[in-house]
């Protein structure tokens, strides 16, 4: 493994209509901490709802894992905490990067806060520009990544989707979707 002094660090955005976009990160999550890499998950939209990928994270001891947002903002009743949530987990993802204890930090469905005008595209991009640590990968998914955010990444990847079992009244499987 590269140190730190070695590495270049990358910005990867996963975003897009399709699945996948998270699974992507924690494929490259669970890569990074089998490589002893440290590592920090905040998820922004899915809060205290139980997923698998949390509980194989806890199996580790070198990734540290928060699960902060409101839960799923587009059947939001108050959008006014919605944004004051967004903005308190942006604070502490910016705590986190500048920490300098990780070597990777996933802000797993950050991008849903651009789309919603929560948190801007200029502002996380300008954090990024000036304050990401050189040799640390930053991973942020999400649909509607800004494009101020697409701009300053090394690689983006659009997820599309072509067909979905929730369009045929299928729901949300345990350990497919979460």
């Amino acid at each position: 493994m590269k140190s730190r002094d070695r590495r270049r660090g990358l910005v990867v955005v996963n975003t897009g209509t399709g699945k996948g976009k998270s699974s992507s990160a924690f494929g490259m999550v669970f890569r990074a901490a089998g490589w002893g890499l440290k590592i920090c998950v905040i998820q922004y939209i899915k809060g205290q709802w139980q997923t698998g990928e949390q509980k194989a994270a806890e199996r580790f001891d070198n990734i540290e894992w928060h699960a902060l947002g409101d839960g799923f903002t587009w059947d939001t009743k108050n959008p006014e905490q919605d944004i004051k949530t967004s903005r308190e987990i942006w604070e502490l993802s910016k705590q986190k990067i500048l920490s300098g204890k990780f070597d990777v930090v996933l802000l797993d469905e950050i991008n849903y806060c651009c789309g919603y005008n929560w948190i801007s595209g200029q502002e996380i991009a300008d954090f990024i520009t000036e304050h990401k640590p050189s040799w640390q990968h930053l991973i942020l998914t999400g649909r509607n990544a800004a494009p101020e955010v697409i701009a300053i990444a090394d690689t983006v990847t659009e997820m599309t989707m072509i067909k979905h079992a929730y369009q045929q009244g299928i729901k949300a499987e345990q350990g497919i979707e979460f």
